[in-house]
């Protein structure tokens, strides 16, 4: 049976259920299938199958050690009428390109699609006796996500960690009012990246886990940790079917997809579809202003010893894109000495370079930019005007992009992932769509785009507004291993 193996030592081998247990290699690598070409889908099998049915035969593939009733019980179960379109994912035609919409989960974030699935594989990983605290740095939408699909779930706990100011009221707000007996949230001083790479080293602390006991272990919600990741695979397949089903393409045609970026999960589950058979032309990431990644196609260079910048789109304010070392790991021919290389000197000097024939390779699949917070509002606003099309900033840091690498005299599709509601970020929305700066609340925000555009807010946004919130704790960074030691001893 397939084992996964770490990015950085290829003598690591576990199943799939341990490595989503663990979430995090012990030797700070991530889990990885090696030659995952070796399980491709037959493209030529998709049209006419439902989310759910390409759901399942992607994690009969990658996820060989869970039988095929746990894969259909977690499927099934996962994407159901929390989903607020049957299509779970609807690809619609907006304009020259089409714009996959992957907000249509409970939290209105595409984040939703691998959260909700998530805690119904965790299900089938945990024996009877064993606990785990599920820990998560967030910029916004994964703690949101990750804190309703672990609610109330049997021995398993959840952790998240935001930072304080760094999210929006809306995300804030939901995170706020989950109530679960097994939920902990709290903000941090600092940033993402702040958060993130102590989690890392939460989940990495011998020491911690010793105190623990044997019973009561770490893992991770992030898409560091493969259960998150690899339900992302399924939808770029969706959309391609989709695409089949409504005439625009037959089997086989290629396809562009653009990805707004942050922790690079989301594009790097659209090089795991095309390493599986998808015909992707094209992957292009788009960053905003944070674009550590956007310089790296440059020349190579990965650094991030540069200013933070908090911008209108928060969920992509990042500079360490943990994922980014997977695609070096496949990109590298599994060169796991390599990226043990590279990340020990991005972990002590804050950045690293690859050589001209990996940067060569990675140019290969995959192109770059990226969009400044004045170009996101401009982009909201022109494609408003333009089509009656609403997007949040994140996904108009795409449609940027879009506009950047288009090609005016080719046919092949360009796809463009919308990762969340508009109405998560309402404040730059209104601005950008009403052409003025409101003191006004953000219920009256949402009521007023909604009149002026009549794209209608989900309802699980609008029941945010006058409900009761926790009092969320408040940590340094120093304080974050404490609290999860206090928190999974609760457990």
């Amino acid at each position: 049976m397939p084992q996964y193996t770490s990015t950085r030592n290829h003598q690591v081998a576990l199943p799939a259920k341990r490595a989503i247990f663990q979430g995090f290699s012990k030797d700070k690598g991530l889990f990885v299938l090696p030659e995952i070409q070796k399980y491709p889908l037959d493209i030529n099998q998709l049209s006419g199958l439902s989310y759910q049915d390409i759901a399942k035969q992607v994690l009969t593939r990658l996820l060989p050690d869970f039988t095929q009733d746990e894969i259909n019980q977690s499927v099934d179960s996962a994407y159901d009428q929390t989903f607020d379109s049957p299509e779970i994912a609807p690809l619609k035609a907006v304009d020259s390109f089409y714009v996959l919409e992957l907000f249509h989960g409970p939290t209105s974030a595409f984040k939703d699609v691998g959260l909700q699935l998530l805690p119904k594989l965790m299900q089938y990983v945990l024996d009877d006796q064993e606990k785990v605290m599920i820990l998560t740095a967030t910029s916004g939408d994964t703690g949101t996500a990750a804190l309703n699909g672990f609610k109330d779930n049997a021995n398993t706990g959840i952790t998240v960690f935001y930072p304080n100011g760094g999210v929006s009221f809306v995300q804030e707000t939901q995170m706020r009012s989950t109530f679960g007996h097994n939920t902990n949230l709290a903000s941090i001083e600092g940033n993402f990246d702040d958060a993130q790479t102590k989690v890392k080293q939460i989940l990495n602390d011998a020491q911690l886990s010793q105190e623990l006991g044997d019973k009561i272990s770490l893992s991770s919600a992030n898409s560091i940790n493969i259960g998150r990741l690899i339900p992302q695979v399924v939808y770029y397949f969706n959309a391609y079917k989709q695409l089949i089903d409504q005439g625009k393409i037959k089997a086989g045609d290629k396809v562009n997809f653009t990805v707004p970026t942050g922790n690079f999960g989301d594009v790097l589950a659209g090089y795991y579809a095309k390493l599986m058979g998808l015909p992707v032309n094209r992957l292009i990431i788009a960053c905003n202003e944070n674009n550590v990644i956007a310089d790296f196609f440059e020349n190579g260079e990965y650094n991030r010893n540069r200013p933070f910048f908090k911008t209108v789109a928060p969920s992509m304010d990042i500079q360490i894109s943990s994922n980014f070392e997977r695609l070096l790991y496949y990109k590298s021919g599994e060169d796991t000495e390599l990226i043990q290389q590279l990340m020990s000197d991005l972990e002590t000097t804050g950045q690293f370079q690859v050589d001209a024939d990996l940067l060569a390779a990675i140019k290969q699949d995959f192109a770059c930019g990226f969009c400044t917070d004045e170009e996101i509002k401009e982009m909201i606003h022109d494609l408003y005007e333009e089509t009656g099309y609403l997007m949040d900033p994140h996904t108009a840091c795409g449609y940027k992009v879009v506009r950047d690498f288009e090609e005016p005299d080719s046919d092949i599709p360009n796809i463009l992932l919308s990762t969340a509601s508009p109405y998560k970020f309402i404040d730059t929305v209104y601005e950008a769509v009403m052409g003025e700066v409101s003191e006004v609340d953000a219920m009256q925000k949402i009521m007023a785009v909604e009149r002026q555009t009549g794209f209608t807010a989900p309802d699980a946004i609008k029941e945010l507004f006058g409900i009761q919130t926790t009092e969320q704790d408040s940590l340094s960074i120093n304080e974050m291993r404490d609290y999860v030691k206090t928190k999974a001893k609760e457990l």
